[in-house]
């Protein structure tokens, strides 16, 4: 796609917007319906795509994007009805025999841009939030997860018009063109660094961003924790995808007192759920391209290795991974490491770890094993992230009834449920002025009895 191209594709979407078609809620319940019909009916040929860009097997790929997709959308045709209604508000005694209100506005077209490491999910669900809300959409999927990219617009194409919802395929080349436009919205989810050049790009028309990105979540195991339970969840959430999730716990910061006995734990976990040669799984995905591949390889210190440490280069495949006696001055810990390798740090003093924290960028999630009710209340109210668990890790995205977004280096703005249908959503506000009655006190020449009736209705 050239330049030409995108704005020609942008005046044929703000045409149909200018229709007034996406604005009943009635089309669009029946546009969010539409889409969960082709998620079903185009479910095999996104499973035999995310199989093929990241070996993802069909249990992952359901629980983990199209289930997920599922939940948004059937949450959204719930709810939409109310989430679109005018709004009345309190209106203050000196404006008496007036209506206030709020009006619920979609911005226009929005231009959402995805990433490749849940690329149905993170493509499809802000999709039916901006649907829900009642825009038009450019989707631009990304070009490193190439076949899941072509079949969502297969998908897309299937049910919708594409002056309704587009999705353009290709590389950085169509992700300027795209950026160039003056649409109404972004949402992107991504990198911080990507997200700068997004933000950059938008400051030019001052149009309203929301940035999903990620950051080095941490997961803190104090003495106090079920270190079974902990294993097995850390194993849960740090793995699945291979790591290649944004909200993965990057690494562990483990009480030295439990530290041994959380390794052994971690171990057995991960006998457990992947066997004991985990690249014989075929249920085990791969690492998406060779570019990240040979990074990862590089932030794998073999001197640190206690578990796993494995690799396929020929398959892109790396074995579930344990690095321990980790400090801040390995390489591993120098970036989002957004793969199969876990580190371990060790603490004693928990206010200590936390001012550590605090000097730390902002990441997008943060997971506590614990069962003392005063540390929770300590981390979760002194320290600054996006969301996270207690005593789990992941699960706290999976839910449409609570904000998911980031905050600082790790994103700007939320969606999920009534978020989404927010992040794609001006809201007007209106007040209905009768003619009767027009209080004189506002109006010039001002008097001091008029000024005792001001300080009278306004204070």
């Amino acid at each position: 796609m050239d330049a030409k191209e995108a704005n020609a594709l942008l005046e044929r979407q703000r045409a149909y917007f200018a229709t007034g078609a996406t604005l009943p809620v009635k089309a669009r319940k029946e546009a969010l319906r539409a889409l969960r019909d082709a998620v079903d009916a185009h479910a095999d040929a996104l499973y035999d795509a995310l199989q093929t860009d990241l070996g993802k097997s069909r249990s992952e790929s359901y629980m983990c994007e199209l289930g997920l997709v599922k939940s948004e959308i059937s949450f959204l045709l719930r709810h939409v009805g109310r989430y679109a209604k005018d709004k009345r508000v309190h209106t203050p005694l000196a404006l008496a025999l007036s209506k206030s209100y709020i009006k619920p506005c979609p911005y226009g077209t929005a231009l959402i841009m995805s990433p490749w490491n849940y690329p149905v999910l993170l493509t499809l669900e802000p999709l039916a939030d901006a649907i829900a809300a009642g825009n038009t959409a450019i989707v631009k999927p990304s070009a490193y997860s190439p076949h899941v990219s072509a079949a969502l617009k297969d998908l897309v194409e299937s049910v919708f018009p594409g002056e309704f919802v587009s999705v353009v395929t290709g590389g950085r080349a169509e992700n300027q063109c795209l950026l160039e436009l003056d649409v109404d919205a972004i949402f992107f989810t991504g990198s911080p660094a990507v997200g700068r050049e997004v933000m950059a790009q938008a400051a030019r028309t001052l149009t309203p961003v929301t940035l999903e990105l990620g950051g080095k979540s941490p997961c803190i195991i104090d003495p106090t924790a079920d270190v079974s339970l902990a294993a097995r969840r850390v194993v849960f959430g740090k793995f699945i995808n291979c790591g290649q999730t944004c909200v993965a716990p990057d690494y562990i910061y483990c009480h030295a007192d439990v530290k041994d006995a959380f390794v052994a734990a971690l171990r057995e976990e991960l006998a457990a759920q992947y066997g004991p040669d985990p690249l014989a799984d075929p249920s085990y995905g791969k690492i998406v391209n060779q570019k990240h591949f040979d990074r990862l390889m590089g932030l794998l210190d073999p001197a640190k290795v206690v578990i796993g440490g494995q690799t396929q280069p020929d398959r892109l495949r790396i074995a579930p991974t344990v690095l321990d006696n980790v400090t801040w001055d390995d390489k591993v810990m120098g970036e989002e490491i957004f793969g199969p390798i876990l580190p371990i740090l060790t603490y004693r003093d928990l206010p200590a770890l936390m001012d550590t924290l605090r000097d730390l960028p902002h990441p997008l999630a943060l997971y506590l094993f614990t069962r003392d009710k005063k540390t929770v209340n300590a981390v979760t109210s002194g320290l600054s992230y996006g969301g996270g668990c207690v005593n789990d890790t992941l699960v706290h995205l999976a839910t449409s009834t609570m904000p998911f977004g980031g905050v600082g280096n790790s994103g700007m703005g939320a969606y999920h449920g009534k978020t989404g249908f927010d992040a794609f959503t001006h809201y007007k506000s209106h007040l209905k002025h009768y003619p009767f009655p027009d209080l004189p006190f506002r109006y010039q020449p001002y008097k001091a009895w008029k000024d005792k009736l001001i300080q009278l209705f306004v204070k």
